[in-house]
């Protein structure tokens, strides 16, 4: 009998050759725009999912910044632990579509190892608290319109091609998976996640 676990990951498995057809091994076209001093910070693309084999991965990412409540973060707060880091920004037509979606699979996974951190690419603190607030969105986020470097220091290492962009941290802070543009469904996620979990802890 077919799980939903099961059903899942052929769903997945679907969008991954879908993303291999249509060519996964884009220009990483948003580090270029920093490169040139662009900072627009959105690229239009299509819906991908890219899981990325542990042999295949790159560096870990180096990252900090302030949230919107003023906290520090670094990329050190989260060795060990899966990490998802969602790029959005409030005006953002996806990024609120896809809000409730992500706050679903962070309650279903926060008491699991896992950690949610959303990198707001264009807004002010007081508006990503009011974001978080309408969209009951519970897990902080990086403001960093100011100078772009947290972004910048995952696109260095990973195609981000548009916004919304979700990455899969694995615990040793390298990038799992990526899934570029609106989130199609919490299961998709989810299952990311578990299988980012399931992978031998350092």
């Amino acid at each position: 009998m077919t799980t939903h676990r099961g059903r899942t990951r052929t769903a997945v498995a679907l969008l991954l050759a879908a993303t291999l057809l249509t060519g996964c091994a884009a220009d990483d076209s948003l580090a270029q725009q920093y490169r040139d001093g662009n900072e627009k910070g959105y690229i239009s693309g299509d819906f991908q999912v890219v899981e990325i084999p542990e042999p295949e991965r790159g560096d870990p990412v180096v990252f900090e910044g302030v949230t919107e409540t003023g906290d520090p973060v670094t990329s050190d707060d989260y060795r060990g632990e899966v990490l998802v880091v969602n790029f959005w920004y409030a005006a953002c037509g996806p990024c609120i579509v896809e809000a409730p979606l992500l706050e679903e699979v962070w309650q279903e996974y926060q008491d699991q190892g896992v950690a949610f951190l959303g990198v707001n690419t264009y807004d002010q603190p007081a508006t990503a608290l009011s974001f978080a607030r309408d969209n009951n969105i519970t897990y902080p986020s990086v403001i960093d319109v100011n100078d772009g470097q947290v972004k910048l220091a995952f696109a260095q290492l990973t195609p981000i091609q548009a916004t919304p962009t979700t990455l899969v941290i694995d615990r040793d802070g390298r990038v799992a998976a990526r899934i570029i543009g609106q989130l199609a469904s919490a299961s998709i996620l989810s299952t990311l996640v578990a299988d980012a979990l399931a992978e031998d802890a350092p």
